[in-house]
């Protein structure tokens, strides 16, 4: 396979003015802009000294200029460390710490967090093609043991030792692939790219695979509703994002009297790896009138690992076959499994990643002798040969001996018409594990816990219910709008004994 810069040329020796990128700066891009923007930025990046193997820490939010960043470090050999610029100044540093990057970058242009560590870093101004950017240099050295690597991913909200998922150029143009030919993409498309290219959706479901079909990408610097609206209406026609989006999105366009999105130029619109609710999907179908496609990645995987491909108003609500060329796997024995069906999920193919970077002991904790990648996550395999998640391994809650799963109590919470989205965790009490729903309604919309149990009841058998709903018009979330489970506790302490 390529080198995911090698893709880049391949675009321009085609068509160097087809449309690449366009962004809320009111940056307009062809491939030939991209290329040229990015040859820029890698002359300043080799003045500041950095070398084949250096890592490039990447402070951003999406803008035309953080892809233009991405291929100028390729260009180089360097590995780019994309990361959310919104992350706190303690979550960089220990990044930082770990990485020993040679240089940072930062999109001050778009994002006033992005600013702020500049500022901190001291980084100065460069301009180019590509625009302007902060640059902040370190002394480091070259590590062999990256080469090849095309980027470090490191986990959002990462505590203690972070541990930075080695993403090879074969793990990304193989996924990137794959996402391709699902979406059957062409460069007649235009990707809507909200997904922040610090996380492995945006960067290889969404970047890479446009760049691999020669399409456009519309980025979106931060998650809106609203705009995300007025984008699919404008001739957007793939729209890749997770569950959480699209209930903002249906909300936001329900709020205006609109029962459909009525956007005729959209053709395709995926779901990230969640069980979908029947009901719920058949809502989301009704809405984009379209079929929802849904999927199962993770970091590690260099996002996909399957997906489905159903026709619109299908009865499959599982995440889908496996990929091709891949391979997975369930341990019904592994913590968690019930030792006939249900199991942890293990991935092995072209697209698991080469390890954590500094991190040998995790990496075999993760990857056994075998290749296969063990996810954490726990699922099971149907008679169609179609993967069902059933959630993390760490948030299976064991209520009175009896396994309960998050994903299938939010399902039942989702499944009421004032319900936006939930989100469902394990609490422990006198030595068993209770279960606590959070749940997000409109502002101006009035529901009450009682019609809510009564309404799970019918639902969920007894041990799966609840023993407390918070009803809220607004969860702690992140950029994507994805629900932040580690926060409820704190964030509605008031509301619970």
């Amino acid at each position: 396979m390529p080198r995911v810069e090698q893709v880049l040329r391949d675009r321009v020796a085609e068509a160097p003015d087809r449309p690449a990128l366009a962004d809320g700066t009111g940056a307009s891009w062809s491939y030939g802009d991209l290329d040229r923007a990015s040859d820029d930025l890698a002359a300043h990046l080799q003045a500041a000294g950095v070398a084949p193997t250096d890592r490039v820490l990447m402070l951003v939010e999406n803008c035309a200029a953080a892809v233009a960043a991405l291929h100028a470090c390729w260009k180089i050999g360097a590995v780019a460390i994309p990361f959310n610029a919104r992350q706190t100044e303690a979550e960089v540093d220990r990044v930082l710490a770990h990485a020993d990057p040679a240089a940072i970058l930062a999109t001050a242009h778009v994002s006033p967090d992005a600013a702020a560590h500049a500022e901190r870093m001291q980084a100065r101004e460069v301009t180019g093609a590509f625009g302007s950017l902060m640059l902040a240099e370190a002394q480091t050295a070259p590590d062999a043991d990256l080469d090849g690597v095309a980027v470090l991913l490191y986990t959002t909200g990462t505590t203690g030792d972070p541990k930075g998922v080695m993403l090879t150029h074969d793990n990304m143009c193989f996924g990137g692939r794959a996402s391709c030919n699902l979406r059957r993409m062409t460069p007649d498309d235009i990707v809507y790219g909200v997904l922040p290219m610090s996380h492995v959706f945006g960067l290889v479901s969404v970047l890479t695979a446009a760049a691999l079909a020669g399409a456009m990408v519309q980025l979106d610097a931060r998650f809106s509703a609203a705009n995300l609206f007025e984008a699919a209406l404008q001739g957007v026609t793939v729209i890749p994002a997770v569950p959480q989006m699209h209930a903002l999105v249906m909300q936001h366009a329900k709020e205006r009297g609109r029962e459909t999105l009525g956007a005729p130029a959209l053709r395709y619109v995926s779901s990230g790896g969640a069980p979908l609710d029947p009901a719920w999907k058949r809502k989301a179908e009704k809405f984009y009138e379209l079929p929802l496609q849904n999927g199962f990645g993770m970091t590690e995987t260099c996002s996909g690992a399957s997906a489905t491909n159903n026709p619109i108003g299908s009865s499959d609500i599982s995440v889908g076959p496996k990929t091709p060329g891949t391979d997975v796997s369930i341990d019904v024995d592994a913590p968690g499994g019930d030792g006939a069906q249900v199991g942890e999920v293990l991935v092995r193919g072209p697209h698991v990643m080469r390890g954590y970077y500094r991190n040998a002991e995790e990496t075999a904790k993760a990857i056994d002798p075998d290749g296969w990648l063990h996810t954490g996550d726990l699922g099971k395999i149907d008679d169609h040969g179609h993967l069902h998640i059933l959630g993390r391994s760490k948030e299976l809650i064991i209520h009175g001996g009896f396994n309960v799963y998050p994903p299938e109590v939010e399902a039942a919470l989702n499944d009421h018409p004032q319900v936006i989205q939930s989100a469902v965790i394990g609490r422990t009490r006198a030595g068993d594990e209770e279960v606590l729903a959070f749940v997000q309604i409109a502002d101006g919309d009035t529901l009450d816990t009682d019609t809510l149990r009564a309404f799970v009841k019918e639902r969920l058998a007894g041990y799966k219910r609840p023993r407390h709903i918070v009803i809220a018009t607004r969860l702690p979330a992140a950029p994507t709008g994805k629900i932040l489970k580690h926060k409820l506790l704190d964030a509605f302490a008031d509301r619970l004994d």
